[in-house]
């Protein structure tokens, strides 16, 4: 673990990303480039790349069946998305089938959590990064990290599922459009 004493960690202290919850992520792709699609009268009109994100942000719930997903959306260059982690699915269905024990990420940048929101979202990234490489797409790059909120109750539920469907309604403003700061 001395490895990630000086690494800057960006989740909750404390917080078990393991356990029952909803979470809301923010993934960009690297250098915030636009390499999902555009927005077009205010709706998100996906290219390719676009489309396989969408696909493997469907996969999360046949992968993981104790993750209901919620509302989402994919943007030009980055993805939100609410999801709920529920193991007592789980536990009713089959045991884990993946160790729960921690072991280190691809990148070695943190120790990873089976059944755990990382251990979904490096799923999930690593899903879309495979499709590209394997499709002649290998210039697509995820950021190497996501945002994360651990949505604590039902009004900040409802307000990030608010923010999530208006998102393609305020590009123009949003601070992930990076065209809009050379206009």
């Amino acid at each position: 673990m001395d490895n990630y004493k000086n690494i800057k960690q960006y989740r909750h202290k404390g917080h078990d990303y393991s356990k029952n919850g909803f979470y809301f992520v923010t993934i960009c792709v690297k250098n915030r480039q636009m390499l999902f699609g555009e927005i077009r009268d205010n709706r998100f009109v996906a290219n390719k790349i676009g489309e396989i994100v969408e696909m493997q942000w469907r996969e999360i719930a046949k992968n993981y069946p104790f993750v209901n997903l919620d509302e989402h959306v994919v943007m030009p260059n980055h993805f939100h998305g609410i999801l709920e982690i529920d193991m007592s699915v789980q536990e009713k269905n089959a045991p884990r089938s993946v160790p729960t024990e921690v072991f280190q990420s691809p990148k070695g940048i943190a120790p990873l959590v089976a059944n755990s929101l990382s251990s979904i979202i490096n799923h999930f990234k690593g899903g879309v990064k495979k499709f590209c490489n394997q499709n002649g797409m290998e210039y697509f790059s995820w950021q190497p990290r996501y945002y994360d909120r651990v949505i604590r109750n039902e009004v900040e539920l409802s307000n990030i599922r608010e923010y999530i469907k208006n998102n393609p309604l305020k590009w123009e403003i949003d601070r992930n459009n990076i065209d809009d700061l050379y206009m």
